[in-house]
């Protein structure tokens, strides 16, 4: 049997294929996807879950005209498959290759790159609203948004202004029971209640044979009896959340039959104003062990298996990372105090929180993907006298800004914030790149911002953040750990820590850039230089003891894995320039102002001469030098 998948080139393709052949596609497109995630790791799971929904949206409109927002982005994968980039998809999260998320310079066919949850019904109606003021009235604008990300604020503001608007929009529930981990929250109960109504099983048959029972009478009679058996069905269960908000529901539909989704797509793209399409899902359908294992299918370590998907091999790396060292520091914390709470935003899986979910289930709150409400969930917990761990991502807990501001900074409570992923995130790119961090977190007062060096600073840092009257910052990368030997000194409030002293120069290194630096330096050692390297350990406050070394020091280079603008090379310079010292030149190195793209950590790092020979050779080019650094293994640090 021939591949059809090599012969889609473009969504207009579909239109002369028949059922069997859309569902040869499907399997064709599952395959692809089971070779990517066998080689790297990718999103899986999820995009097996839409691979009949992707076929049948691009099958029933046609978007280069109309519109289409896939929520949350990473299960775009299927999209890009018959959006003409079958022939690039083996490059997909490498560098240079195809993002693992929509993105507008790829395609014509994403139009937002989206890498967070629950902004799709929003920008679509956005779309809708604007199409329509430009004169382009017969553009539909379609958002397919997960159950997981439904329960998120935003959503739910998006349709209720939609419901108010009349525009005519199609919201696409993909319903799979997940989101990254199984859903959690009254939402999701509702939606379990739609899921299992037995009323529902019944008028679903029902109607069906009604609809097949009617002489051909054409499609207006079809559409017209659907929607009484829908809107019966909305005004006894589930659907009367949505309908109750202006917004006219359709379903549950069978996610995985395509004549069905076809069928109720053709039905209802042409309805005036929102319609919900509630679609039945199954995340990892098509592939046994995912299907058994969604969550730890979602984003798996490559992989081998053999003709019948039973999994032979999985290449885990046996190296521990930040995420492994915090969430161990985390739980070891919650046993010596009974006060402490762990608040993660439909992380649990990603921050590695399992053992502490099990073994803390009262004091361990997964609270979907809200992050806003994790917040100011926390700063409740804290005024009550608890001591809560917000654990969220960087990129994520900047949905949350707001209530960083308000309900915590502004009331001065104990709250930690423990920012996994800052810094590079490597081939998830420039949606989930922790790169803004330490310049929003510093702005605020009252609050104290950290970056460890390593292992070792990440542990102590956690035990002194929580003991601390207000709120406490402490960033870490996608990375794995690293431990600098020899004596260290105690966390203090804002104090630096000298590690290597030297009269030829000074790196300021901020967070676990500091192996780079420590690196650096025994490389210029051999060239001949004396360069000292102080782990920063406070964005805020600054070690005010910094200032004499700066000033005494020929030149200074600081080296942060955060965006530049208002990042801690910004910090150094406010207070030189408040304390009015002399200075020699201050050449700071940190990410760009630009959206870094993707690929491995290590690969942008050297790019970006963030890794230990960029770092030395501006250290040369500020001694007058320019020779090749010689690459050199590390040697032990020391005080």
């Amino acid at each position: 049997m021939t591949d059809i998948l090599p012969s889609i080139l473009s969504p207009r393709d579909l239109a002369g294929l028949s059922i069997e052949q859309m569902e040869q596609l499907a399997a064709e497109m599952r395959r692809a996807l089971c070779e990517v995630a066998a080689s790297r790791t990718a999103h899986f799971a999820s995009n097996l879950g839409v691979v009949e929904l992707c076929i049948a949206l691009h099958r029933v409109f046609d978007f280069s005209h109309d519109r289409l927002i896939w929520d949350t982005g990473h299960q775009i994968y299927p999209h890009k498959l018959i959006t003409g980039r079958f022939a690039r998809f083996g490059t997909i999260r490498t560098k240079g290759g195809l993002m693992g998320y929509p993105n507008p310079e790829e395609s014509d066919y994403d139009l937002f790159m989206t890498g967070h949850a629950g902004s799709s019904v929003s920008t679509a109606l956005g779309l809708a609203s604007g199409d329509e003021i430009c004169g382009h009235f017969n553009r539909r604008a379609v958002a397919v948004i997960g159950d997981g990300a439904l329960p998120s604020g935003i959503v739910f503001e998006a349709l209720n202004n939609a419901g108010f608007l009349k525009k005519r929009l199609l919201v696409i529930l993909n319903d799979n029971k997940m989101s990254i981990c199984p859903r959690v929250g009254g939402l999701a109960e509702y939606l379990d209640v739609i899921r299992t109504n037995p009323w529902y099983r019944g008028i679903k048959q029902q109607a069906g044979d009604l609809i097949k029972g009617v002489p051909v009478v054409g499609e207006q009679m079809e559409r017209m009896l659907l929607n009484v058996k829908d809107s019966i069905k909305a005004s006894l269960h589930g659907g009367m959340l949505f309908e109750a908000m202006g917004v006219r529901y359709f379903g549950p539909v069978e996610g995985h039959s395509l004549p069905n989704l076809i069928r109720y797509l053709e039905l209802i793209k042409d309805e005036e104003g929102p319609v919900l399409l509630h679609v039945l899902t199954e995340k990892g359908h098509g592939f046994k062990p995912a299907e058994i294992d969604p969550v730890f299918f979602h984003t798996p370590a490559p992989f081998e298996c053999d003709d019948d998907d039973c999994i032979i091999s999985i290449k885990k790396s046996s190296a521990r990372a930040y995420t492994d060292v915090a969430s161990t520091a985390i739980g070891d914390s919650m046993r010596r105090n009974s006060r402490v709470t762990v608040l993660t935003a439909a992380m649990c899986q990603g921050n590695k929180l399992e053992q502490v979910r099990e073994e803390f289930p009262d004091r361990f709150f997964d609270v979907g993907i809200c992050e806003s409400h994790a917040v100011a969930f926390a700063a409740g917990q804290a005024k009550a006298g608890g001591r809560p761990i917000v654990d969220i991502y960087s990129t994520f807990l900047q949905r949350a800004y707001d209530q960083i501001f308000q309900e915590v900074c502004l009331q001065n409570l104990p709250v930690v914030f423990m920012l996994d992923r800052a810094g590079l995130t490597g081939p998830d790119g420039p949606t989930h790149h922790g790169a803004f961090d330490l310049g929003s977190m510093r702005l605020f007062p009252n609050m104290a911002v950290l970056a460890p060096g390593d292992e070792h600073d990440l542990v102590a840092m956690l035990d002194w953040a929580l003991q601390q009257p207000g709120p406490v910052a402490i960033r870490y990368p996608k990375a794995t750990v690293e431990k600098h030997g020899g004596a260290r000194d105690a966390i203090e409030l804002g104090r630096a820590e000298t590690l290597v002293e030297g009269h030829d120069g000074l790196i300021l290194a901020c967070g676990t850039l500091l192996g780079a630096a420590m690196t650096a330096a025994n490389r210029l050692r051999e060239d001949g230089l004396k360069v000292g390297v102080v782990n920063a350990r406070f964005v805020k406050p600054l070690d005010g003891r910094l200032l004499e070394k700066i000033e005494a020091a020929p030149w200074v280079v600081t080296v942060e894995e955060n965006a530049l603008p208002t990042g801690f090379g910004s910090a150094i310079l406010e207070a030189v320039s408040d304390a009015r010292i002399a200075s020699g030149p201050i050449v700071r190195l940190g990410l760009p102002d630009r959206f870094v793209e993707h690929g491995e950590r290590g690969e942008l790092l050297a790019d970006l001469g963030l890794d230990a020979t960029g770092i030395a050779a501006t250290c040369l080019s500020l001694s007058g030098r320019s020779r090749p650094v010689a690459p050199a293994l590390p040697v032990a640090t020391h005080r």
